[in-house]
């Protein structure tokens, strides 16, 4: 059982908690609606960021460059688009990067990118970037970006060795990458184990641990099995007969995702990449338990001003 009171005293000394939030691009206009209600519904509580995410192949390359800009026009919200490395040369990527900085978005996630559906496995470009340290080297050239990469506590899907994934990592932050944020996991040691490896190979630049609250147990299954993401055998247990009962699957997800959280405060992380699937009330609701809620952001923002 969570003891509330120590985990919480720990993460009172690591000061205050910064949470960014990540959308996908609306593929109806059911699903844009939908996806406006969820950033209407997260922008109170001030994150650093908000992402959209980029399909494979560079499937949803106009609707990221239209939500983000829409988000960039409409809200007080700090966006950043995703970029990768499928299916396109460097010209038109940096052609891409460059509408993006002239309408005002200034930081990129950088990502290689997962191959199309169907194909065997990543294959770049003829004249594209080859993997996303070269792409973070190359956006670095295009303008002064605030860049975000990924990391994977469990190893890149691919099947990468730890140490070489390490040694690929430590060329994104040397290529100029700015922040990593982690691979979805549900095992806050694994998370831990990776960041003392990371720190002892000279990485410095922060790592955020990307939190992903569960509602289908079923579809993290799949998403696991091809991103190298583990499902313990507990986290199963925890939504076992629940496949027909969405309320309590809502609740023992918003549990989970603030209990993973509170351990990673009390270990001395401070900062949460929530990937948010568009559905905003979850994640609203981990962070209200976690106290980011909206009178901090207006106390924030009362501060700047002043």
């Amino acid at each position: 059982m969570i003891q509330l009171d120590p985990i919480a005293a720990s993460a009172r000394r690591t000061g205050p908690l910064k949470v960014s939030f990540e959308f996908f691009p609306p593929k109806t206009p059911e699903m844009e609606e939908s996806l406006w209600r969820s950033v209407t519904r997260l922008a109170p509580l001030n994150p650093r960021f908000v992402s959209v995410t980029y399909g494979a192949g560079g499937s949803t390359r106009e609707r990221t460059h239209a939500t983000v800009v829409r988000i960039r026009q409409e809200t007080n919200l700090k966006p950043a688009a995703h970029l990768t490395c499928v299916g396109a040369s460097r010209a038109e990527v940096d052609e891409v990067a460059r509408h993006y900085w002239e309408a005002g978005i200034k930081h990129i996630v950088a990502l290689r990118g997962d191959p199309p559906e169907g194909s065997k496995g990543f294959t770049a470009h003829p004249q594209g970037y080859a993997s996303s340290t070269e792409l973070v080297a190359g956006l670095r050239k295009v303008a002064d970006f605030e860049i975000s990469a990924g990391c994977y506590p469990e190893g890149h899907p691919d099947g990468t060795a730890p140490r070489l994934e390490l040694d690929y990592l430590k060329r994104k932050v040397d290529a100029g990458a700015t922040r990593l944020v982690s691979q979805y996991f549900f095992d806050t040691e694994t998370f831990l184990r990776f960041l003392d490896r990371a720190r002892s190979a000279g990485i410095s630049q922060p790592i955020v641990p990307g939190i992903l609250p569960v509602t289908n147990f079923r579809q993290v299954v799949r998403f696991s099995a091809a991103c190298g993401a583990s499902v313990p055998a507990w986290l199963a247990d925890m939504f076992d007969g629940l496949d027909d009962d969405p309320e309590t699957r809502r609740m023992v997800a918003a549990h989970i995702a603030a209990e993973q959280c509170r351990r990673l405060q009390a270990a001395g992380l401070d900062e949460f990449h929530f990937y948010t699937l568009n559905r905003a009330d979850l994640t609203y609701a981990i962070c209200h338990i976690l106290g980011v809620r909206p009178q901090q952001a207006e106390v924030q923002q009362a501060g700047s001003a002043a």
